[in-house]
């Protein structure tokens, strides 16, 4: 999929079964409009993100 700046969004599934590789290899045939985008970034907008990305302890690890 392509977002609104041209970035790729590349899921990393969790799988072991091949047809749910296939299922999730699907996604990328799907296109989303500028309407579903705009409505996803609303809804979006709305969540508010608690918490870090990692325990401090990890942050230092990876340098940030």
């Amino acid at each position: 999929m392509t977002g609104r700046c041209g970035a790729e969004i590349v899921p990393i599934p969790g799988t072991r079964k091949l047809e749910r590789l296939d299922e999730n290899i699907g996604a990328a045939a799907i296109q989303l409009t500028s309407d579903v985008l705009r409505e996803i970034d609303r809804v979006a907008s709305k969540i508010t993100v608690q918490g870090a990305r990692y325990p401090e302890n990890l942050m230092q690890m990876i340098g940030r």
